[in-house]
């Protein structure tokens, strides 16, 4: 690690909040990754609640079903009747759930510094990013599924690439799977990484 990576790592611990978490900005173990998704209670990323969370641990190229990391959170609020045919899960499914401040105090330990690998990651790093309230960003590294299928596809011949999750699947030939599970939908992301790194 060079000065000026050294200047920025301090920079960011300074503003964190609270400082259990300084473990993120650690150097991540060679070759492992955690495959992530979140089910909310809306599809607005400035007021979404987290209502369950999966992630599934990558090494090199082997995805680890049990190292897979999954929870309900109890929201705050009420979830959007709109998204209950989406991912399932109604007000009172989620009752039993965990505070959201301890799902994500679980969920951070889990990933580690580890980069992040996911399906549309913005969405769910916005709110939980919004949820943290770290006072930074997570530092981890997000890897997008859907913009390394764009890379591998584009071309000059083939401007326009379709990057919904059913068409990545069939192109790579991965089978699907019942998709807005959490855990399907992190294992999914994981096997579409591991076969656009082969």
């Amino acid at each position: 690690m060079n000065w000026l990576q050294n200047w920025r790592r301090s920079r960011k611990l300074a503003a964190l909040r609270d400082p259990q978490f300084a473990f993120l900005w650690d150097k991540p173990p060679a070759g492992e990754y955690v495959s992530l998704d979140c089910e909310m209670s809306c599809l607005d990323p400035k007021l979404a609640e987290i209502i369950s969370i999966a992630a599934i641990l990558i090494k090199d190229q082997r995805i680890f079903l049990s190292e897979t990391w999954k929870v309900l959170v109890k929201p705050a609020g009420q979830i959007d009747p709109a998204s209950i045919p989406v991912h399932g899960l109604r007000h009172q499914d989620v009752q039993g759930g965990i505070a959201l401040s301890d799902a994500l105090a679980q969920l951070l330990h889990f990933i580690g510094p580890r980069p992040i690998v996911g399906y549309y990651l913005e969405f769910d790093l916005a709110v939980i990013n919004r949820s943290l309230k770290l006072g930074v960003a997570l530092p981890n590294a997000a890897i997008d599924i859907s913009g390394l299928f764009y890379d591998r596809m584009v071309s000059a011949h083939r401007p326009d690439v379709d990057l919904s999750l059913s068409h990545i699947l069939q192109t790579l030939d991965i089978p699907d799977l019942p998709r807005h599970n959490p855990v399907n939908d992190a294992l999914l992301a994981a096997m579409v990484f591991l076969k656009l790194r082969a």
